[in-house]
């Protein structure tokens, strides 16, 4: 029987301790790049790529989240009132968006942990996980790109980038063989995955990033892992014994990734976002060109 992915989760548990003080009493999720917080831009790719069901994985502070995705009784009536319908319709499309279920995850105890207590909503189906923090440009969603590789492949896919130089060694890197020139030569089957190895010791430059499409076994592997160092379940160890298990596929998306879990990488994704905007990029390109850099 084929499988079909209709549900994403959101890992959002995390403290976002690189953007202290703000991510004091705000989560890091909720940050607006431009005029909206960074997790809706994930939840939209989501929705682009044909899941009708996102399971939100959260903790202690995270509340804004869901008050983002529900309804505002109050903000609809002061908008109606007032006849800013414009308004009104943006605000009504975040809470008409899409039905969410969220999960709470009790400590944070690793990437791995947080996938494995979506484990009762996604059941025995596969489904996606997408990271948030990173926010990908493309003309076609990059989970949608996965999608059709996970269609034709029946096969967990990681969404995958090209790195050179020793900033290889800040991510997950794989080791990989060619899968027959498939999909303009972006295929490859993974053969083994590293964490933030030396850039001398990396098996190659294909960093993964935050974007998997996983089979149901991966729970089952999760449960079998070893917590890892500070007592954390790394979802790459997991990985791992998957591939022991089934055959795993890298993907190198077409697409710009921004890493708004870095304050360079927020504020690059800010201004590259609000350029494209008609209501702002020409403004703002103009502003940039008028300062003494």
């Amino acid at each position: 029987m084929t499988m079909r992915v209709r549900k994403a989760v959101f890992p959002a548990a995390g403290l976002g301790t690189r953007f202290l003080p703000v991510t004091k009493a705000q989560p890091k999720e909720m940050l607006p790049l431009v005029d909206k917080p960074i997790i809706q831009y994930g939840v939209e790719e989501a929705l682009a790529a044909g899941c009708d069901q996102i399971i939100m994985i959260t903790g202690r502070g995270k509340q804004a989240i869901e008050d983002h995705f529900d309804v505002s009784y109050e903000l609809e009536k002061m908008l109606e009132e007032r006849k800013k319908f414009d308004l009104l319709q943006i605000v009504r499309q975040i809470s008409d968006m899409i039905h969410i279920a969220y999960v709470r995850q009790k400590e944070a105890l690793g990437l791995g942990h947080a996938v494995l207590t979506a484990r009762e909503l996604v059941g025995n189906e596969a489904f996606a996980v997408l990271l948030a923090d990173d926010v990908i440009d493309a003309k076609v969603p990059c989970l949608k790109q996965m999608m059709q590789v996970f269609e034709e492949t029946q096969c967990s896919v990681i969404a995958t980038l090209m790195i050179d130089g020793p900033a290889i060694s800040s991510y997950g890197v794989l080791k990989v063989k060619p899968a027959d020139g498939r999909f303009k030569g972006r295929l490859y089957e993974i053969v083994d995955l590293v964490e933030k190895p030396s850039p001398e010791k990396a098996p190659s430059n294909l960093a993964v990033i935050g974007r998997y499409i996983l089979t149901p076994t991966v729970f089952d592997c999760l449960s079998e892992t070893q917590v890892g160092i500070g007592g954390e379940l790394q979802l790459t160890d997991g990985l791992r014994l998957l591939l022991r298990k089934e055959k795993m596929y890298a993907y190198v998306y077409e697409g710009k990734r921004h890493d708004t879990g870095d304050k360079l990488g927020f504020l690059k994704a800010t201004v590259e976002f609000a350029l494209k905007r008609e209501d702002l990029g020409e403004p703002l390109r103009e502003y940039l060109k008028g300062l003494k850099l």
